[in-house]
């Protein structure tokens, strides 16, 4: 059975690699370590601070709430090439958290808000600071239910000609349509380095002058499959197949 990952400070993590080796973890994370997974002396742990580094140790005290664990091993995992970006369109109600936690899992480095023309849901104000939010929050639990140490990044929402702007310096530019020309699955020629940007619609489709833009900006657009999935699934298995065409899946 792997060891349980806990989320800590860059800092904590890096001070680690002394000769003490010795890092706290408390917080919500010690509570959830030491209340719930009643964890004790001896048993391996991991740590990881979102960033790229993990830790390596085992618990060497256990308290009410927090652990001191002895990091044996400390990694720096470099960033993952070529880089995964996927533009979602903003979907309804909780459909947003499940989209950004398969995406979080599949392997997003980049997941962007997309205020597409046809998103029933609206970032304003206050709603938005507050989604934004919920999102960046699902992609760190999802990040680290998936053990990754380098969870996925929210950037701030976009509109149709900032997801354009991303698409001209992309190294791949893909956005998903049901009568795309082509199937993702039939690309074989992922490049090796750069961005490989995803663009997912919103349930009423992407709109005419949107596709306009984006084959303007050097994209293309695919079809999935034979069936039409929904939006919160569309994103994290058209990653899944840009992937498992790259080195990070072989």
């Amino acid at each position: 059975m792997s060891a349980p990952v806990f989320v800590v400070p860059a800092e904590r993590l890096t001070a680690s690699a002394g000769p003490a080796g010795r890092v706290l973890v408390d917080g919500p994370e010690g509570r959830h370590a030491a209340a719930v997974r009643r964890l004790a002396a001896g048993e391996p742990v991991e740590l990881v601070d979102g960033s790229g580094t993990r830790g390596r140790g085992v618990v060497a005290a256990a308290g009410r709430d927090f652990l001191e664990v002895d990091v044996a091993e400390l990694v720096v995992e470099p960033p993952p090439t070529p880089r995964l970006v996927v533009v979602q369109a903003l979907p309804k109600g909780e459909r947003a958290e499940l989209a950004v936690e398969a995406l979080s899992e599949v392997g997003a480095d980049v997941i962007v808000p997309w205020q597409a023309a046809r998103c029933v849901v609206q970032w304003r104000g206050e709603r938005a600071a507050k989604s934004l939010s919920r999102w960046r929050a699902t992609a760190r639990e999802a990040g680290k239910q998936a053990r990754r140490a380098r969870f996925a990044e929210v950037t701030e929402a976009a509109s149709t000609a900032d997801v354009a702007q991303l698409l001209r310096s992309a190294a791949l530019g893909a956005v998903l349509h049901e009568e795309g020309a082509a199937p993702l699955a039939g690309i074989d020629d992922v490049p090796g380095a750069g961005d490989v940007v995803l663009v997912v619609g919103p349930e009423g489709g992407v709109a005419p002058d949107e596709l306009v833009a984006f084959a303007g900006a050097g994209a293309q657009a695919y079809r999935l499959g034979p069936s039409v999935l929904r939006t919160s699934t569309a994103g994290a298995v058209a990653a899944a197949v840009v992937l498992s065409r790259t080195p990070r899946w072989r």
